[in-house]
């Protein structure tokens, strides 16, 4: 009876060292970079800081007006970027102070506006975990939705609006999983759905403004403050 214990405990230990063995050649040695889960890894990391707007008020001559404050690309201070509006009113988007802080604001567009930052070297990926965060504010139902500019010239709003209702907020965008319109550059309306859109290789990246707003006070506008965009580039 002995014995026959004695054979059972060493062929269990035998056994356990063999399953111990097998999962030991499985598993990559310590520190041994490559295979499925590094790739795995790579594609749940979000891309780095792409590049930061902060905006600066433009050179004018005489008063500080609603004229003088009108953005052009002196307004920009990251000299990789260019800005760009779009809209039959976009002259009037301007460069204002609040909070300390510079941001454009839509408030004498009298019509739908779009603002956009274009990287002079590269256009960008996108896809993934690409985000765009900035410091933004609307007020009286104006909403902010995502925009880009493909390559071929086509331009693209997406569905994830922010509504921060008078407050300046830091707003994030993901580009993935919402769906996409045409924008008509020159009206800066919506018109047909844009399936699955390609959007690894981006021009110009930034957020539109969809109706026309109505001047100082209380009346429907929105700010873009800091601006943020954190995507891989790719050279042009």
């Amino acid at each position: 009876m002995q014995r026959h214990m004695a054979y059972t405990v060493v062929g269990i230990a035998l056994g356990l060292g063999a399953w111990s063995g097998g999962v030991a050649a499985q598993q990559a040695p310590a520190g041994r970079a490559g295979g499925p889960a590094a790739a795995a890894a790579d594609a749940v990391t979000r891309p780095a800081l792409l590049y930061k707007e902060e905006w600066k008020q433009p050179p004018y001559t005489g008063t500080l007006n609603d004229a003088n404050r009108v953005v052009t690309q002196d307004a920009v201070t990251n000299p990789r970027l260019e800005v760009k509006v779009y809209g039959t009113a976009a002259k009037e988007i301007g460069v204002y102070n609040h909070e300390g802080r510079f941001d454009l604001w839509t408030g004498m567009a009298t019509s739908p506006v779009a603002i956009t930052l274009r990287d002079k070297a590269n256009v960008v990926d996108l896809t993934g975990l690409a985000r765009l965060r900035a410091l933004v504010r609307t007020q009286a139902l104006h909403t902010l939705h995502p925009i880009v500019k493909l390559p071929d010239g086509t331009m693209i709003a997406g569905t994830r609006g922010i509504d921060t209702e008078g407050n300046f907020l830091s707003a994030e965008v993901a580009f993935t999983g919402q769906r996409w319109f045409k924008v008509d550059p020159a009206k800066v309306v919506t018109t047909v759905e844009v399936k699955d859109p390609n959007l690894s290789r981006v021009d110009e990246v930034g957020f539109v403004d969809l109706a026309p707003s109505g001047g100082h006070g209380n009346a429907g506008w929105a700010n873009v403050s800091t601006f943020e965009l954190y995507a891989k580039p790719v050279p042009r």
